[in-house]
């Protein structure tokens, strides 16, 4: 069974730092890219950032460059989001995500996350 495990979301003070986890299990891990989306409160979907299968390639929602790093260990399964100088805006609960090969808009993510509150608030 494909499951995506989510953690490290919290309560932060604007520009403050969080490391957000995805854990992986259930598939071979480093056959795919990955990504991170989240949605704020009465919002949609937002993409924040992508990751190729082996971390050589790293691309970033414009918002979110010079802020966010996106990495991926594969030994370990695990995919990573690196946040740092939070704004309120950046509240959200943020969702790992698998593409599929080929990924394109139409075709999206085929697994999902539970997902992981952010909240960035003095």
């Amino acid at each position: 069974e494909v499951q995506l495990v989510e953690s490290g979301g919290g309560l932060v003070q604007p520009g403050g730092s969080l490391r957000l986890s995805c854990a992986a299990s259930g598939f071979t891990f480093d056959d795919y890219a990955m990504s991170w989306v989240r949605q704020a409160p009465g919002k949609g979907l937002e993409w924040v950032s992508a990751i190729s299968w082996n971390g050589g390639s790293t691309y970033y929602a414009e918002s979110m460059k010079g802020r966010f790093t996106i990495s991926r260990d594969n030994a370990k399964n695990t995919l990573y989001l690196q946040m740092n100088s939070l704004k309120s805006e950046d509240t959200a609960v943020y969702y790992c995500a698998r593409a599929p090969s080929f990924w394109t808009r139409s075709r999206g993510y085929d697994y999902w996350g539970q997902g992981t509150q952010v909240t960035v608030s003095s």
